[in-house]
């Protein structure tokens, strides 16, 4: 997964003033479109890799972590 850069934020920045003044054109909300999506599945890897990092203690003491519980209370891929 690669992360975004900060010049396709800018651009995303760019587009969305167009769109807001009316002033974007078909190739330019594709292009939007596009740069949306692959922003929110950055943010989302990113969010995942660090959910994957926190432990949480159960009630008997014992730490496990959040994807091994979830692996757990969702057998196979489910949710």
């Amino acid at each position: 997964m690669k992360s975004i850069t900060e010049k396709e934020i800018g651009r995303i920045n760019e587009l969305y003033h167009k769109q807001k003044a009316g002033t974007l054109t078909p190739e330019e909300a594709a292009e939007q479109a596009q740069l949306r999506k692959d922003y929110i599945a950055a943010i989302r890897a990113s969010l995942r890799g660090s959910l994957e990092t926190v432990k949480i203690q159960e009630p008997d003491g014992t730490m496990i972590d959040v994807k091994e519980r979830h692996d757990k209370k969702y057998p196979g891929g489910e949710h």
